[in-house]
């Protein structure tokens, strides 16, 4: 079971929680990017990629047994905050699509450079499925 933490007198957030408590078996979800399954990159659209990479995150969290719903904390971090602003709209649609509209506490940042050279955004999860 999980609990939303928002404390008293907080201004509601959009698309994220302040906090979650949860109890169960712990996941975690190394950083995913946006390529399928055999590692090559279908596209170079930032939405493109969020898709895939979410889709990635809850393809990992699938083999634990685990679903979307027992996310509780995510971090993104991606190569232009210019390109995530402009894409926010498009970056809630997939999220939706994949997620639903289920939202874990999450920190985004931009980085210099990620790991794979074509990524646009890497996102590392953690999840807590009940017992």
């Amino acid at each position: 079971m999980h609990t939303i933490l928002q404390p008293e007198g907080w201004a509601k957030p959009i698309g994220y929680a302040n906090g979650v408590a949860a109890q169960g078996r712990l996941v975690f979800v190394g950083g995913q990017v946006g390529w399928n399954a055999e590692c090559k990159f279908e596209t170079d659209d930032f939405v493109g990629q969020v898709r895939q990479t979410l889709a990635n995150v809850v393809a990992v969290l699938a083999e634990a047994g685990g679903a979307p719903q027992h996310l509780t904390s995510m971090t993104w971090y991606f190569t232009d905050k210019a390109e995530y602003l402009a894409n926010l709209k498009g970056i809630g649609e997939a999220y939706r699509d994949v997620i639903g509209r289920h939202f874990p506490a999450m920190a985004a940042m931009q980085v210099v450079a990620l790991v794979e050279d074509r990524a646009k955004i890497e996102i590392q999860a953690m999840a807590v499925i009940p017992e």
